[in-house]
């Protein structure tokens, strides 16, 4: 049974549409549901997972700890599942969420190999027509965007990209196939997270592998480790407690900083800090001392500690020399998490090129062209990331009030309303988007808490016998002014970082996530409703 709206409209398809079958769309089916909504999806891939579905390229493993990056909502879910370890792989991620699908059943609401190309909000009827590469349109009241923030692939415009004769791939989009590196010579373009976490199972069986590398990036060892089933024990028993702190941290994850600045303390007992969160692995690193990345001179004692790690684990200089970044603050692009990085560059197998001292010229049928030398390949992997928090939207035609397209709204940079909503785009909603903590916390409890206050407000609207909610025009300027504050209060902005749009040409910069922390943001979101959804226009 669907819902009409109080107008006495034409009751539609769908009382909910949701877009994306990743960790948000999932849930977000789960929960409407339960709410006794006909909520119906749309997924663009042939099964559920989102980011964990395409990304398969090799040594794809996620940075926060998998007994965190999980849901929540179901402790039946949290006490059957165990994970195997610290840092899960891509496949075991994608198994646990297809687990997900299977538990609750949550695959028959979606349409699979459906690309969503167009939404329209009907005014008159108050209703969202949502239309689809298969050629099918459906209608419903609400609009859920569960499209990802690292979903819309970037591969940059170079000279001749598309003549290479050998073997293409990026790393967002690997294929489901085994593939060889045996015996060739393989170049990879990029070092982000994905060519981080790639380049050395690459090396490992690859005749040669070069790796094209415009901008380093700071990365931490994973510590990665099996988890026991002490460990697994432990956890399970004290879950509760171990969600809690996550929900009030500002991560969420249940880490906190080390209670003093790093300059509040001396050189050996700021070292054993460090040393402390180097061992603990990853990008929690940015987080050993409160203000890493607010104070250009605490950060720098942080930048000096890992310079002086990489050194030690790169033998040749000027290959460190490289490696290392010179032009960000560490933690201001997001610090990776990797296993065996820089020893690659010990390999006999490996060069470095560094392309700010010869630039790629042209991509031929034989391999790159750099300014300095021709590189025969017989693969090349394009490790270059995404469009990342406004891509998976902006490839969508969606038009709110009077037609009016969120790329027009958006062309000086994404505005929204607790990162939930936009102004002109009644009963539509975005998940763990621009204006919210979204990639600079735990994406599965992000996730969480804003498709729990969407069925809220939901519910709100009928429980009021209200037919829409929409963000407030002077709500939004509040919350993009506020979200570019707390933004500017940080070293983030220095850094030409994906957070920043700054991989994309032509993308407005704009420090897109909230940073403001993961559990204030819930407080605020929480007082929202609490006040009659203030902010929001209802009627």
């Amino acid at each position: 049974m669907t819902i009409s709206d109080t107008q006495g409209a034409r009751t539609t398809d769908h009382d909910v549409i949701v877009i994306g079958a990743g960790i948000s769309g999932l849930y977000a089916v789960h929960k409407l549901r339960g709410e006794g909504l006909d909520v119906h999806g749309f997924e663009s891939a042939a099964d559920v997972g989102g980011t964990w579905y395409h990304n398969r390229y090799p040594g794809a493993r996620c940075d926060v700890e998998s007994i965190d990056y999980s849901y929540s909502f179901d402790e039946d879910l949290q006490q059957e599942w165990t994970w195997t370890e610290r840092f899960a792989t891509q496949a075991e991620i994608l198994a646990y969420l297809r687990h997900v699908a299977d538990r609750f059943d949550l695959r028959s609401a979606f349409d699979f190999l459906t690309r969503v190309t167009a939404a329209t909000y009907d005014e008159e009827l108050a209703q969202w027509s949502v239309s689809t590469d298969t050629g099918s349109t459906v209608t419903a009241r609400f609009l859920i965007m569960a499209t990802g923030v690292l979903s819309a692939t970037n591969k940059p415009d170079i000279p001749g990209r598309d003549l290479f004769a050998g073997e293409t791939y990026h790393t967002g989009e690997w294929p489901h196939h085994d593939v060889d590196f045996a015996g060739k010579r393989v170049g990879v373009i990029g070092t982000g997270s994905s060519g981080i976490q790639s380049i050395p199972v690459i090396a490992e069986s690859a005749e040669h592998l070069v790796v094209f590398q415009r901008s380093p990036n700071y990365s931490i060892p994973a510590g990665n480790r099996p988890l026991s089933e002490e460990t697994i024990a432990e956890i399970k028993a004290d879950y509760a407690e171990r969600r809690r702190l996550s929900r009030i941290s500002g991560g969420g994850t249940p880490n906190a900083p080390y209670p003093k600045g790093a300059l509040e303390v001396d050189d050996a007992e700021r070292t054993r800090v460090y040393d402390e969160w180097w061992q603990r692995g990853g990008y929690l690193f940015a987080k050993a001392f409160p203000d890493q990345t607010t104070s250009l001179a605490a950060n720098d004692t942080a930048r000096e500690y890992v310079e002086a790690r990489i050194r030690e684990i790169v033998r040749d200089p000027a290959v460190a020399d490289i490696l290392i970044p010179t032009d960000h603050p560490i933690g201001t692009k997001r610090i990776v998490t990797d296993s065996g990085y820089f020893e690659t560059f010990n390999r006999s197998n490996v060069t470095l090129v560094n392309l700010r001292e010869t630039p790629i010229e042209e991509i031929t049928r034989t391999g790159v062209r750099t300014s300095g030398a021709d590189f025969e390949l017989d693969m090349l992997i394009f490790a270059t990331g995404f469009d990342a928090m406004t891509g998976s939207l902006s490839r969508i035609d969606i038009r709110g009030r009077g037609e009016r397209t969120l790329t027009e709204e958006w062309a000086a940079g994404p505005r929204t309303y607790l990162g939930l909503a936009v102004h002109g785009f009644p009963n539509m909603f975005i998940l763990t988007g621009p204006g919210s903590p979204s990639v600079l916390a735990n994406m599965v409890l992000g996730a969480e808490q804003h498709v729990d206050w969407v069925a809220d407000a939901i519910r709100h609207l009928a429980e009021h016998n209200s037919a829409t909610i929409e963000a407030e025009s002077d709500a939004v300027d509040s919350w993009v002014a506020e979200c570019s504050a707390k933004a500017a209060g940080t070293l983030f902005p220095s850094a030409n970082s994906w957070y920043m749009g700054a991989n994309i040409e032509g993308k407005p910069r704009v420090f897109m996530p909230y940073i403001g922390g993961f559990g204030n943001y819930a407080n605020v979101c929480a007082e929202v409703a609490e006040a009659g959804y203030k902010g929001f226009e209802i009627s």
